[in-house]
């Protein structure tokens, strides 16, 4: 076995783990105190905060390092002069970016629902919570974890790394520092993702192999490359990752392959789920872990097995779950939700 989920997974007891996605983003805007709060009260084990990096330095947690759809930003005058146009990992993007704000910046912006239309809901948090510092997510869960009882695992991944390499900010050292300044991430279940090669490559060298973490490779087979390798014009396509030897050589360097959750069980033509691919026991015979991402409650998200009526932004329960517990039965070792309690309830059902 090469990988074997690393010595952390071989201390534990076999059992299927359950990644509060940006905390529980379906019932609270994401990357905030209160998404992660929620996750933790609805039984997440792990929460996950993106990691992207402030003008001055700082690690905070947002999914892209564009916050136009996830803060007030655009309706910030005394900002409107910062909107610009990147390109981000190959893609064009307009609109707000994290490194042109210092901290002290971006503190006073407000957290929106980046989906609104299928999560009115969360709407109504609009405003009420601001951008969290990595720093602040470590504090928060060793308190929550102090509170009840359990350890709350941190899941975090670093984001666009080649890109803030290339700015001349880049996140692995500083990311490391953040792990070495605190008693929480010493202890506590870590799992450090990426969709890159090279950083993850490169933590391990720095961090080895430790009882408490795990390395993630994040992979989408249809995406095309990763970031790093589309620099370095040298090195494997996701969809080379997810092959016998890809696997393999995944797990000289990490624990867990990380495919979302079509590339285990695809969708046929008609929107219902096809049958299984060989992915989990070729990643399980490659001594890794499987984490899959990402289950979301709402009809627009579910295969069509799993829909009921035809409004998309329909809070489809029942339907969750089922499609929950039949990736379950496929033999992933967890998976990422944006609803963890629909996850726990899954995991509880069988």
């Amino acid at each position: 076995m090469i990988g074997g989920g690393g010595a952390f997974a071989a201390s534990l007891p076999r059992r299927v783990e359950i990644f509060g996605h940006r905390g529980a983003s379906a019932l609270r805007p994401e990357h905030t105190l209160a998404s992660y709060a929620k996750a933790i009260v609805d039984g997440a084990d792990y929460i996950e905060p993106d990691l992207c990096v402030t003008k001055d330095g700082v690690l905070v947690a947002r999914h892209e390092n564009n916050i136009i759809q996830t803060t007030d930003v655009a309706k910030r005058g005394e900002f409107a002069d910062r909107k610009t146009t990147k390109t981000v990992d190959g893609q064009q993007q307009e609109g707000w970016f994290v490194e042109d704000f210092t901290l002290a910046e971006l503190k006073t912006l407000r957290a929106i629902e980046r989906l609104p239309q299928l999560r009115p809901q969360n709407a109504k948090f609009d405003g009420q919570f601001d951008i969290p510092t990595w720093q602040e997510i470590i504090d928060f869960a060793a308190a929550e974890s102090a509170t009840r009882g359990r350890m709350i695992g941190l899941v975090p991944e670093l984001k666009h790394s080649t890109y803030f390499a290339g700015i001349g900010l880049p996140l692995e050292d500083r990311f490391l520092a953040s792990l070495a300044a605190h008693d929480y991430p010493q202890r506590c279940p870590l799992e450090i993702q990426s969709f890159e090669i090279a950083n993850l490559r490169y933590l391990r060298g720095k961090l080895g192999r430790k009882p408490n973490m795990r390395l993630m490779q994040l992979v989408e087979p249809a995406a095309g490359k990763p970031a790093d390798v589309v620099k370095a014009a040298s090195g494997p396509s996701y969809a080379e990752m997810v092959t016998p030897p890809g696997l393999a050589e995944v797990a000289r360097y990490a624990d867990v392959i990380a495919p979302p959750t079509r590339a285990i069980i695809p969708l046929n033509a008609d929107g219902k789920l096809g049958a299984p691919t060989p992915l989990v026991a070729d990643a399980h015979k490659a001594g890794l872990l499987v984490h899959i991402w990402t289950f979301r409650p709402e009809n627009y998200f579910l295969a069509a097995d799993f829909r009921t009526g035809t409004d998309p932004a329909f809070r489809n329960e029942a339907g969750s779950i089922r499609e929950i517990q039949t990736y379950i039965r496929t033999g992933i070792d967890g998976f990422f939700s944006d609803d963890p309690g629909l996850g726990r309830r899954a995991l509880d059902g069988l």
